[in-house]
């Protein structure tokens, strides 16, 4: 099929790659100013479109490159973290319609941030998604093809990420060989019902913030979800902010009395810290030009993390 890639991502631009080895032509590309966490930038999108030798747009209205997209007339568009959102009339362009990449479990988890929340959430999974794009919606529209990664209290988002990064490009291989051999073809009609979608929202560095009334299990699903590629989880030491990379849950049955925060043992390399429910032990940080693991900042059991 005749391709138009729009969006934004290492993974769309790996896509890229995926699809013309399976016999697939991209026939432009449309991007916008890349996320800082992104490895793949605007200015390599532009080198593959030099390479390729089709057309090449960056901004963050797509309807500015109508015209354009209508003489080139692609059959189908390939989208992934798109700045904006696709009108109806753009997506009518193509003859097979636009297919979006979402790391979420549809009609569950649409929107912003769908891997962290999931993570703090506490579920056993995470969805991988293509489905087609209907204008002026989010993440909403047939699923065509489907993959699940299994997670637990020890995910982190980078690991995340690199299975997504992985699997995107072979699910859209697969939902455009679908669609070529049967235009008409849904593996599941998303649900209008709202009570089974679930709208997530954008987070922000400083949601990062630790609540350490919090249960251990909680915060440290809230330290996985804020990990690289992102700031990470973070709280302060005296006036001191320290960002937690690496913690993992302790199980020593002490029954205690704490006040949320206080540390409650000092190991080699470790610490140990009270929470509103168990205790959390800390293997990585970083604290000012320094990173790892917390002794060498926290020296005492009289301490307490805020």
């Amino acid at each position: 099929m005749r391709i138009a890639l729009i969006g934004r991502t290492e993974t769309l631009y790996d896509s890229a790659r995926t699809l013309i080895g399976h016999g697939h032509s991209i026939v432009c590309i449309i991007t916008a100013k890349e996320a800082p966490e992104y490895s793949r930038t605007s200015s390599d999108f532009s080198l593959l479109a030099k390479e390729l030798k089709v057309p090449f747009v960056i901004g963050h209205n797509i309807n500015d490159f109508k015209d354009k997209l209508i003489d080139i007339s692609p059959d189908i568009g390939v989208s992934m973290n798109y700045t904006g959102i696709i009108p109806q009339s753009i997506i009518d362009i193509f003859k097979f319609g636009i297919l979006n990449a979402h790391g979420g479990d549809l009609p569950r988890y649409r929107g912003n941030a769908c891997q962290a929340w999931a993570i703090i959430n506490g579920e056993k999974k995470i969805g991988l998604c293509i489905h087609k794009m209907i204008g002026g919606e989010i993440d909403s529209g047939d699923i065509i093809s489907r993959d699940y990664l299994k997670i637990s209290e020890v995910t982190k988002i980078d690991e995340v990420f690199r299975w997504i990064h992985k699997k995107v490009p072979l699910l859209f291989a697969e939902a455009i060989m679908q669609l070529k051999e049967n235009r008409q073809y849904v593996l599941e009609a998303q649900s209008r019902d709202v009570s089974k979608i679930l709208r997530c929202y954008p987070r922000k560095p400083e949601d990062g913030l630790i609540n350490w009334a919090l249960s251990s299990s909680q915060i440290l699903r809230v330290i996985n979800a804020s990990s690289e590629p992102f700031a990470g989880a973070y709280c302060l030491f005296g006036a001191e902010k320290i960002i937690i990379w690496d913690a993992s849950i302790v199980d020593d049955q002490e029954i205690f009395l704490a006040v949320p925060g206080q540390i409650t043992m000092l190991g080699e390399n470790y610490v140990e810290v009270a929470c509103g429910q168990g205790k959390l032990r800390i293997n990585s940080i970083s604290a000012g030009s320094y990173r790892g693991h917390p002794r060498k900042v926290i020296k005492s059991t009289r301490s307490r993390l805020h």
